[in-house]
């Protein structure tokens, strides 16, 4: 058990007789009203996003989680197929506990899986992936003074709006969280 002062995003509780992953907390306290805690939640079962408002020092049911580093093979369906990269055991994750990052996820990345016993409940892909552009507008010479962007399609099919002097066949660093170009890699 533990109380409100312990949310923190990425923890998981019981609310409700079901497994939640905190991604948002707000401790507020208005004029004369007692402190409270707004907290935003996503369902591990369903996937549905939902708030909730805690009364500050109220007790919560913190789940005790494990994280194992997973291999992502391939996709079969609405699974991914991630591998133990020391048994070796294959294990299907449903496709939605990835959430939006799913879009820069691509074959043999290491990912982190958290456990709650056997049950797979979350996926995190590292803060930074390395992609190639496969189609963008060419730059032009010399359009590298101002901060104007324009969208590139990566290997994986995701777009993410990119500087003008970045080309067809360049390797960027995009923020998986946020979704955002970061930079050029030179190889």
């Amino acid at each position: 058990m533990g109380t409100t002062s312990d949310l923190r995003p990425g923890i998981f509780i019981k609310f409700n007789g079901e497994t939640c992953q905190v991604l948002e907390s707000e401790h507020r306290t208005p004029g004369n009203l007692r402190a409270f805690y707004q907290v935003k939640m996503r369902s591990i079962k369903t996937g549905r996003l939902f708030e909730n408002r805690f009364r500050s020092g109220e007790s919560i049911d913190i789940v005790r989680i494990e994280k194992r580093d997973y291999q992502y093979l391939y996709r079969d369906g609405s699974h991914l197929v991630f591998m133990n990269t020391e048994t070796y055991e294959q294990i299907p994750v449903d496709d939605f506990l990835v959430g939006d990052a799913i879009q820069f996820l691509k074959e043999n990345q290491i990912c982190q899986l958290s456990f709650e016993g056997d049950q797979v409940i979350a996926c995190e892909l590292p803060p930074t992936v390395n992609l190639l552009v496969t189609h963008t507008e060419p730059g032009v010479r010399g359009d590298t003074a101002t901060n104007v962007l324009k969208p590139a399609t990566l290997e994986t099919g995701a777009t993410v709006q990119v500087p003008l002097f970045i080309n067809e066949g360049d390797i960027i660093k995009v923020d998986t969280r946020a979704g955002s170009y970061m930079e050029r890699v030179k190889e």
